[in-house]
């Protein structure tokens, strides 16, 4: 198994920048595929695929939503991946979650490891 635990959120005003890490736990960060979720707030609302990277941080992909503004990167000798967020808009205003997936398949009911989640705010 592994933890997960985010953190970086916050409200920022449309056109910044905020960048989002989480950290896991255990010797085993390197077996896991890594992505970025997120989920809008208020009821019926679904969690959806941000970006992804593969075991070695070699491979990437993203919802096309936010490609060309987010970046996301991971340091298996630190245990941590980040998410960069440039150009934020209103409607990236989300919870961001964190996910350890063993398959490369960035579902949300991929079986997998969820952190707690952090907030981000796009507000001005």
């Amino acid at each position: 198994q592994v933890q997960l635990v985010e953190s970086g959120g916050g409200l920022v005003q449309p056109g910044g920048s905020l960048r989002l890490s989480c950290a896991a736990s255990g010797r085993t960060f390197g077996r896991y595929n890594m992505a970025w979720f997120r989920q809008e707030p208020g009821p019926g609302s679904e969690r959806e695929f941000v970006a992804g990277v593969d075991r070695s941080g070699g491979t990437t992909n993203y919802a096309d939503s936010v490609r060309g503004r987010f970046t996301i990167s991971r340091n298996n000798a630190e245990n941590t991946v980040t998410l960069q967020m440039n150009s934020l808009k209103v409607e990236d205003t989300a919870v961001y979650y964190c996910k350890a997936i063993s398959l490369y398949h960035f579902g949300v009911n991929t079986p997998g490891f969820w952190g707690q989640g952090t907030q981000v705010t796009v507000s001005s």
